[in-house]
């Protein structure tokens, strides 16, 4: 989807409706706007339901202070346009009460930008603005003078959060993954204390680039392939409505014949991603006019050295991610499906994907096909795409059992002996 070449009003519902959907506001809550290139602000209207906002519902401010539609403008209007009288640059703002940003605020705490290295580089500095009455100028003020510093995100006390960009889907996974970096804070220090990236580390992730690979113009695929690629995008899809994708993050790659797979592109919203986008890798070749993720080498490597792999997932789910930014172990013997799926869940360090791909790649195989990178991603592999969307489920779920217990009583695990028994049973 070539969302610039929507509507402003049909970019507001768009995303109003996923926000709503994804839980990040409520029917009453969150305002947007779009400033188009003839100086007109596109804005949510007040007192109507954010589950159900039409396009005849956008509201438009003209330059001159003229106001048409059919309702009134969002009751925060002022500092919208504040923010866009001190930030010209600035063609969309995003406002929202997320639960895990609105509790950063009660506590006067911004989310930690180097759990994960996407965050920073989303968002960049985030500020926390002072509190003032809803829709008041005071507010207004206190919310542009953020912005007028150079930020794009401001936090607001005992509130919500406040983001403008280039566009409103620019705007969008910003606020993505501001409130994914929110959770999983949240949930890590549940755990125990959190580890952050250092400079280096951050200049190590930055060399994670797409991959330069010869270009090649594919066949037309046979219908095995475009099997694949239809089952891929509704997984994909899935694990996006599930909370195991972003819109900008996950990868995910599937076997075709050979050394020769299809893996998501760089770059493309996950919600709409068609068989057509997908990108396939053959010899060690992209298909022409097409950008692979920059995992697409990492992904070569396992294919390589694992024939019996034939699907690949790199996720970042915010309850097993909250191992990866922590001490804590990751243990599987919990119930017999957690360990059936993910047997021992090991953890290696951050960049061991990047700075030696290969030796990494050889340790994800089929009979220990989980792995944690710290403070980076969770990787799976399976014998097919539903094999390896399922364990990346039972990861994220039973990471959620454990962190729910953590002010409960100590976890009785399966015993050694229950292990062998299940071992046995299952051909482990």
């Amino acid at each position: 989807m070539n969302f610039q070449y929507l509507h402003p009003a049909d970019q507001i519902v768009m995303i109003m409706e996923r926000i709503y959907n994804s839980g990040m506001t409520t029917t009453s809550g969150g305002n947007l706007s779009v400033m188009d290139n003839e100086g007109v602000m596109w804005i949510t209207p007040s007192g109507v339901d954010k589950g159900s906002l039409k396009r005849e519902d956008i509201m438009r401010v003209y330059p001159d202070g003229r106001i048409e539609g059919r309702h009134k403008p969002s009751v925060e209007y002022p500092f919208h346009s504040s923010i866009y009288k001190k930030r010209p640059d600035l063609r969309a703002v995003l406002h929202a009460h997320p639960p895990a940003l609105v509790a950063l605020t009660l506590v006067r705490q911004n989310p930690e930008p180097y759990l994960l290295p996407n965050t920073s580089i989303d968002c960049g500095q985030v500020e926390m603005a002072p509190y003032a009455l809803p829709g008041s100028a005071k507010l207004g003020d206190n919310i542009s003078a953020v912005f007028e510093k150079g930020m794009n995100v401001a936090m607001m006390e005992n509130h919500g959060v406040v983001l403008g960009a280039q566009s409103l889907f620019e705007a969008f996974t910003m606020f993505e993954a501001l409130d994914y970096s929110a959770r999983l804070q949240i949930k890590a220090l549940q755990l125990g204390p959190y580890r952050t990236l250092t400079p280096e580390q951050m200049a190590v992730y930055k060399q994670k680039n797409v991959p330069h690979l010869k270009e090649y113009r594919a066949d037309e695929p046979t219908s095995g392939e475009l099997e694949l690629r239809r089952e891929l995008c509704e997984l994909i899809k899935r694990a996006y409505r599930n909370g195991l994708f972003s819109s900008s993050q996950g990868t995910f790659s599937t076997r075709v014949d050979g050394d020769n797979f299809i893996i998501t592109p760089y770059g493309k919203d996950r919600m709409y991603l068609e068989p057509q986008d997908l990108v396939r890798i053959e010899n060690g070749m992209v298909e022409l006019d097409k950008k692979p993720s920059r995992a697409t080498k990492f992904h070569m490597e396992i294919y390589k050295q694992h024939p019996d792999v034939n699907s690949i997932i790199m996720a970042y789910p915010p309850n097993i991610m909250a191992f990866a930014v922590t001490d804590e172990e990751f243990d599987a013997r919990l119930i017999p499906e957690s360990y059936i799926a993910l047997k021992t869940v090991r953890k290696f360090p951050f960049g061991a994907s990047i700075s030696d791909p290969a030796k990494l790649a050889a340790e994800m195989t089929l009979k220990n096909p989980v792995a944690i990178e710290e403070n980076d991603m969770l990787i799976v592999v399976g014998t097919s795409p539903l094999n390896a969307f399922d364990r990346l489920e039972v990861a994220e779920y039973s990471a959620k059992s454990v962190i729910s217990t953590k002010r409960m009583r100590d976890i009785v695990k399966i015993s050694p002996d229950e292990i062998k028994e299940i071992e046995v049973a299952f051909n482990l």
